[in-house]
């Protein structure tokens, strides 16, 4: 999943996106309104949380810009207002959620998550399955048969894009843009490094591989046949 951050305290965007990485998210951030306004525009983000007080450009307005392009990455507006004017106005311009400064990371979290579950319209399932493979998404828990995985907050995003795209390829560089920061350098090996781990814990032990590499294109996860 990848979060856009436009927040131009750079202390507070440092804070929540070292705790949404800690929590498996890619994040990009970006300190100006303008800057935020052509990632949103540009990029693929599954939630965006936006500040309403920028330079360049307001909150208010990179979210307006969004919606009249038809962008439909939901927004967590983050802002030191507090009325209830305020949050009806966010919510008006295009908002999906409003939260006031000082806040919790918990409960940022919590919404982030909620966001993502909701967008499109359709409630998204909390849990995930391919053959043996079990994910719960709420609870961070995944088991492979009766066997419990301890996977680490990399090793469980990269397993969450694999689940999601089942028996479909998936490239290094779609896993870098999916799993890591939009910049990460696309000709590290970190990916196979990952990939090598996550084989070791979903894989080694059982007869019946998942993971499978596609020489040329990336990986695959598979239903054991």
């Amino acid at each position: 999943m990848r979060i856009l951050i436009v927040e131009d305290d750079e202390e507070i965007a440092g804070f929540i996106a070292k705790g949404l990485r800690q929590e498996g998210f890619a994040v990009d951030t970006a300190f100006r309104g303008d800057d935020g306004l052509v990632l949103a525009l540009a990029e693929p983000y599954d939630a965006a949380v936006i500040d309403i007080m920028l330079p360049g450009c307001d909150g208010l307005e990179i979210i307006e810009t969004m919606r009249k392009k038809r962008v439909n990455t939901p927004v967590l507006i983050l802002s030191a207002r507090r009325s209830v004017d305020d949050r009806v106005r966010g919510i008006q311009r295009g908002g999906d959620d409003y939260m006031v400064k000082p806040f919790a990371f918990s409960e940022l979290l919590v919404r982030i998550q909620a966001l993502i579950r909701r967008s499109g319209g359709v409630a998204e399932a909390s849990t995930l399955t391919v053959g043996d493979l079990f994910m719960d998404l709420l609870k961070r828990g995944v088991k492979r048969g009766d066997t419990v995985l301890d996977l680490q907050p990399r090793e469980f995003s990269l397993l969450e894009y694999l689940m999601r795209n089942a028996e479909r390829p998936v490239s290094k560089t779609m896993i870098l843009e999916h799993v890591w920061d939009l910049h990460f350098d696309p000709q590290t090996n970190v990916v196979d490094v990952l990939v090598c781990r996550l084989r070791n814990k979903v894989d080694k032990a059982f007869d019946a591989k998942m993971i499978h590499t596609i020489r040329g294109v990336g990986y695959v996860l598979k239903t054991p046949a």
